[in-house]
């Protein structure tokens, strides 16, 4: 948790990053906000990985409460965000669906969050999220252990694709791999719903090649840069250098992205390990702002 001094110090750091980039601010389409049990519980997780891999330790830099954790990305200049927010198990989306839309409804400047999950229901509680003004879901294949191309979820993504709402997806295999995780199963789903706005988070992290394929392939499939070339995924998880021509020439279709408040390092430094890849000031305004302004008309 860092100091009243180090947050004011690291927001000034942030607003001059943007401010020389001549924006109005960030867009940040991946940062966390949920019902307090929800996200205790999540740090709960990532404050056990490291009792098994040291590789892992990972403190939460934003361990605070709800109002000071608005302050602070405020603070920052970031003008959009999301309450990416997730179910583990059946009968969680739709709870979780109603806690973000009061959350939305109090906080004018997150972008309305919903979620989902191969269910009973489904299509019809996906349906009042988008009649309700959701602006963006979040679907975490690894976390939720399901299959992306779960016939139960076909007709979801078609209306998902009809509506033109982006779905920021966790189907990477990283941190740790799970059963339907890779671009395969995404793979799938984008053969049968091309139109599909999937955000693939973490650039798909480890499989980054992988789902930059996808993307030249599919004209609304993006990618967002959660945690990817910070030092701590470089450690674990490396982009690869020759794979840079590739990222710059999708430059309008990758978004910021950082997991605050789950992130074990300043949000700062994402922005800095975003600016040293070299790939111009014109390529970080679109990544940093433009292109989610243009994706959610702000």
């Amino acid at each position: 948790m860092k100091r009243a001094d180090e947050s004011a110090s690291e927001a000034a750091e942030v607003r001059r990053f943007w401010q020389r980039l001549g924006l109005p601010g960030l867009v940040d389409i991946h940062t966390h906000f949920m019902p307090e049990r929800v996200l205790r519980k999540v740090w709960s997780y990532f404050d056990s990985l490291g009792a098994t891999n040291d590789d892992l330790i990972w403190p939460i830099t934003y361990r605070t409460e709800e109002a000071e954790r608005l302050a602070t990305i405020r603070d920052f200049g970031v003008r959009a965000f999301t309450s990416m927010l997730y179910p583990h198990k059946a009968g969680m989306a739709e709870w979780l669906n109603g806690w973000a839309a009061g959350f939305a409804h109090r906080t004018p400047d997150s972008l309305h969050t919903s979620t989902l999950f191969p269910e009973a229901g489904v299509e019809s509680y996906v349906r009042e999220a988008i009649e309700a003004g959701t602006r963006v879901f979040k679907a975490h294949v690894q976390v939720g252990a399901y299959d992306p191309a779960d016939e139960v979820l076909d007709s979801v993504w078609g209306l998902l694709a009809e509506a033109e709402v982006p779905i920021v997806i966790h189907c990477g295999s990283g941190p740790v791999p799970g059963k339907h995780t890779g671009p395969e199963p995404v793979g799938r789903v984008l053969a049968r719903h091309p139109r599909l706005r999937l955000v693939i988070a973490h650039m798909g992290m480890p499989e980054y090649e992988d789902f930059l394929g996808l993307a030249e392939r599919y004209q609304e499939l993006r990618l967002d840069t959660t945690m990817v070339f910070t030092d701590f995924a470089e450690r674990l998880e490396p982009f690869p250098r020759r794979a840079l021509p590739r990222l710059a020439g999708l430059g309008d279709r990758i978004l910021l992205g950082t997991d605050f408040p789950n992130i074990p390092y300043p949000y700062i430094h994402q922005l800095e390990a975003l600016e040293r890849l070299e790939l111009g000031d014109q390529w970080l305004r679109d990544v940093c702002h433009d292109n989610a302004a243009r994706l959610f008309g702000l």
